[in-house]
């Protein structure tokens, strides 16, 4: 690497990495406790990078549809009580699901079978813990159980969960194991489960939910390191007046097999020399899914432990940073948090539930949790980035594969474990596939997936594409959400454009291309707003852009948000503002706006808020990068300084949002390089300016790309000059081809805003109508 050419080092130094030994590892940097409080949505247990299981403990699943916003993800920081262990779990979603297959230690002779209130201590199995007890690290957990004293300790693999108890000497040894809670939770969520104890001791067991998603199936396999002494299995819709387990003895509950709608089990273990180790794998597919995951994933707790911590530390050393440690901490956070999904969805041999709610069988590790409304923009650009080729393929591939077998021949929305949400708007897997394969990603069938994306664009009834096809937007009269929606396509609709013409297909290209300019139709030049029309061409009055109210003319936003997005045109946008000067006044009163009088408490993904602008959801995410195009990069700067200062810090409430599968993270990572990728497809990151001293992208391939900002500082917050390898770069933005290379982006940072570079409309990023008069 460069920075040793001038130096003469033993031969053992110069083998080194990059950055001095006395610098904390990527991954002793990561702290998951970041945004499991305030509004970050993120949980703190153990996972694999992308895996399946996702164990981690959750602080109240009692909650109901109404008030399970905040614990989205199963744990709070502000909570002081423990209900359990659970198998899985979102990372920053907006919505909450899953927290399947509850386990709960319980040391001495009484057993409860119900949780109890979070509010009355000792009143069901739920303990409380201190924060001074518990250590979160990549792929690891571990909390000391203040009224047992049992210590917890979590880990995973790809497919299978390990947890590890220590129950105090002299004291019996219990489990309970909860097949009722979920997050999201309300009556008859759970519409079947079942147990079953096998000859050897292994327990499976399966549970069928509606909730997010309808009808999700998922099946256990549990294998113990101790044997059972004892055990019951129970349904509680037909015992409601069971409160628990007094001393040994046997009964009806000790079937070998359960089935209702309300199962908990209580299992024995009698007093332990050794901790008890539960292995636990999980699966979609059925019950033999789950035990070959187990058996395929083999190894005690530390050796999976072991394994995942090595896989964390090849995934984080994608990036070497050095940076001030609360940074550094962030952005290697950040990273961690860009890394957990898309989840491994298929089963170690292959098979797959899709969203047919059939099983079908894969050549390639199937993935799900696709959050593409969230993911489009920086999430999935970075994957690009800074994991291989191959996994960026599977990701691509699973996408298709899902189309395949969709019973509406659409790509997935908002999809988990195979089974769709329709969640959210737009067909943004489209722009996902694109992109990679704009950045030269192989290994899939473009042809197949260019069907997905034109299928997906073409489908009538879904978010009244009939009439975005036909009057070239979406009607307020006929669909909710209509501005949004049309913006949201016309995007979409470029990059399929973007991705045919590469291909050849000139035609498909063409039609597409003509349909991304359909973000003007929905724009009013008189007010300078993206506006809802009706089916009669009119705009629908009254008319206010700051109100937010869902079901209405935009999604999770207000027309300040929206009258942005067009990533792909934003040079078509100023033109329509009145040019350069009258953009960056519009983008100054967005971030300027008084809200003091504004009352957003009813939109629950409204929070970060900097006068309109909405940092923690998603709408607002390229906007500072705006002026840029506008020819005024340093504003870009200054915006970003402001963004960054107040919605990241390294602590539990340090996200202004929900982290919203890694979105949030990946545009912090992303900013804090010094670019960001506005319009995914372009093959272009705008340069905005850098919050590390230095970084190094390990490229697939073997090849580097080093980031440096000299004379970085509190002060020093503003881009003098950019060089390229070494050269002046006069472009406001660089390409993934550049970055892909290798090679040395350099920034010199000043005090004062150099106000010439990059501002030339030759020297901005890419818009599709380009800048200047048409």
């Amino acid at each position: 690497m460069k920075m040793l050419r001038r130096l003469t080092l033993p031969l053992a130094l110069l083998a080194a990495p990059a950055f001095a030994q006395t610098t904390p590892s990527p991954y002793d940097t990561v702290d998951p406790f970041i945004g499991t409080g305030g509004e970050g949505h993120t949980f703190p247990g153990a996972v694999a990078p992308f895996g399946m299981v996702q164990l981690s403990p959750d602080t109240d699943t009692t909650c109901t549809i109404r008030d399970c916003y905040d614990h989205a993800a199963g744990y709070r920081y502000d909570d002081t009580t423990i209900q359990g262990f659970s198998h899985t779990h979102f990372s920053g979603a907006g919505h909450s699901d899953l927290g399947d297959f509850l386990v709960m230690p319980v040391a001495g002779d009484t057993v409860a079978l119900e949780p109890g209130d979070p509010k009355k201590p000792g009143t069901g199995y739920r303990q409380h813990f201190d924060h001074q007890t518990e250590i979160a690290q990549p792929g690891y957990y571990a909390v000391t159980l203040t009224d047992s004293k049992v210590r917890a300790e979590m880990t995973a693999g790809t497919r299978v969960g390990v947890h590890r108890y220590t129950f105090p000497a002299g004291q019996a040894a219990h489990l309970v194991l909860d097949l009722r809670p979920s997050l999201y939770n309300y009556p008859g969520k759970v519409l079947w489960s079942s147990i079953r104890l096998w000859p050897d001791g292994t327990i499976t067991g399966t549970r069928q939910t509606r909730g997010w998603a309808p009808d999700r199936k998922l099946y256990f396999a549990m294998k113990f390191s101790a044997p059972l002494a004892d055990h019951a299995f129970l349904d509680t819709e037909k015992h409601v007046a069971y409160k628990g387990f007094q001393g040994p003895g046997r009964g009806q509950d000790d079937l070998a097999e359960k089935a209702g709608r309300q199962l908990v089990a209580r299992l024995d273990f009698g007093r332990l020399a050794q901790p008890l180790e539960v292995r636990v794998a999980i699966s979609s597919v059925d019950e033999a899914g789950a035990m070959n995951n187990l058996t395929a994933e083999q190894g005690d707790f530390d050796a999976i432990r072991a394994k995942t911590k090595a896989a964390w530390q090849k995934a984080l050393g994608a990036v070497e940073i050095a940076a001030d440690a609360p940074m550094r901490t962030t952005m290697y956070t950040a990273l961690y948090h860009s890394l957990i999904a898309p989840s491994v969805s298929s089963d170690a041999d292959g098979r797959w539930r899709g969203p047919d709610n059939a099983v079908h069988k894969a050549d390639f590790t199937v993935h799900s949790t696709f959050s593409l409304w969230d993911t489009f923009r920086a999430e999935h650009p970075l994957l690009t980035l800074v994991q291989p080729e191959e996994t960026n393929t599977d990701f691509v591939k699973s996408l298709v594969a899902s189309q395949r077998v969709s019973p509406f021949g659409i790509l997935p929305v908002w999809q988990f474990q195979g089974r769709e949400t329709w969640t959210m708007i737009g067909y943004h897997a489209v722009p996902v596939i694109a992109d990679a394969y704009m950045k030269g990603i192989k290994g899939f069938d473009a042809k197949a997936a260019l069907d997905a994306m034109v299928a997906s664009a073409t489908y009538g009834p879904y978010g009244d594409l009939k009439d975005y096809m036909a009057l070239g937007y979406v009607p307020i009269d006929r669909e909710p959400e209509a501005a949004s929606k049309t913006v949201e396509y016309a995007f979409d609709d470029w990059t399929i454009a973007q991705m045919a013409r590469k291909m050849g297909e000139t035609d498909i290209a063409d039609r597409f291309e003509k349909r991304s300019l359909n973000w003007r139709n929905s724009f009013d030049a008189e007010t300078g707003f993206l506006r809802a029309r009706k089916s009669d061409g009119s705009f629908r009055t009254p008319f206010d852009p700051t109100a937010i109210n869902y079901g209405s003319d935009y999604t999770e936003g207000n027309a300040w948000q929206y009258s942005w997005f067009m990533p792909h045109d934003e040079g078509g946008l100023i033109r329509l503002l009145g040019g350069d000067d009258a953009t960056v006044k519009k983008l100054d009163a967005m971030f300027e706006f008084d809200n003091s009088k504004l009352d957003y408490s009813h939109a629950e993904d409204i929070a970060g808020l900097i006068g309109q602008y909405i940092h923690g959801n998603e709408p607002s995410h390229h906007v500072a990068y705006i002026y840029n195009y506008a020819g005024h990069p340093w504003r870009t700067q200054e915006r970003l300084k402001q963004i960054v200062d107040s919605q990241y810090k390294p602590t539990p409430d340090g996200l202004s949002g929900n982290d919203d599968l890694g979105q949030m993270s990946a545009w912090m990572f992303f900013t804090g390089l010094g670019f960001y990728p506005v319009a995914p497809g372009s093959n272009q990151y705008v340069i905005g300016r850098p919050f590390v001293e230095r970084a190094v992208l390990n490229l697939p391939g073997g090849k580097h790309f080093t980031v440096r900002a000299d004379h970085l500082s509190a002060a020093n917050h503003y881009v003098g000059r950019v060089l390229l390898n070494g050269k002046p770069l006069a472009k406001g933005y660089v390409t993934d081809a550049q970055v892909r290379a290798g090679g040395e982006l350099r920034f010199v940072m000043q005090a004062t805003p150099n106000k010439a570079w990059a501002t030339a409309p030759a020297d901005r990023p890419y818009s599709l109508s380009g800048y200047g008069a048409e």
